[in-house]
């Protein structure tokens, strides 16, 4: 059994839902299995899950071009199982979400591949093409705005997280299962 961590700071409720979608997509591939880790909450318990875990899939609304102050202070409370490497080899990937089409996700998504490279995890990215990029495309598209780094949604900043859009959601999903998948092989291939 593989466990995949989904480690997230949501501000209102869009990035939760994010990343149960990536929760979902984890949980659905067989052998692994996915728990959430809401970083602003976190006990030594949980710390030593996370340790334990085969991957860690990072998630941060995205506020100013980058990662919320929440998700930062869970980065710069990691510096002990950095120092130990403690998630050295882990697999690890990234969702984000704002309200803007752009937001400057990309940059937080960048922030969180960083981070997981100063910790020496292997970093996953979306395998799945960009969608809504041709006359004949929609928002209904998977990885509708196409990103290769990670999972982004966009969420209007008048609604709540009920409202996001499935085509996001699904995406997420498709990063999660990726990640269970990919960390399944490596665990398979170190047996």
């Amino acid at each position: 059994m593989a466990l995949i961590a989904i480690a997230y700071h949501s501000g209102f409720g869009h990035t939760l839902r994010q990343a149960q979608a990536v929760a979902a997509g984890a949980g659905s591939v067989a052998g692994a299995e996915a728990k959430l880790f809401s970083v602003d909450t976190l006990s030594e318990a949980d710390w030593t899950e996370l340790a334990s875990a085969s991957a860690i899939i990072f998630g941060s609304p995205t506020y100013m071009g980058s990662a919320s102050a929440k998700f930062k202070e869970f980065m710069d409370a990691s510096s002990k199982p950095w120092m130990a490497r403690a998630w050295k080899d882990k697999v690890a990937a990234g969702f984000t979400t704002s309200a803007s089409q752009s937001g400057d996700k990309l940059n937080t998504l960048i922030q969180l591949m960083v981070f997981a490279n100063q910790h020496g995890m292997l970093w996953v990215g979306m395998d799945i093409m960009a969608g809504n990029n041709s006359s004949k495309g929609s928002v209904n598209d998977l990885n509708r705005l196409g990103s290769f780094s990670g999972a982004m949604a966009q969420a209007n900043a008048d609604q709540g997280a009920e409202a996001m859009l499935d085509s996001d959601l699904q995406t997420a999903g498709r990063l999660g299962a990726r990640v269970a998948e990919t960390a399944l092989t490596l665990k398979r291939g170190r047996a």
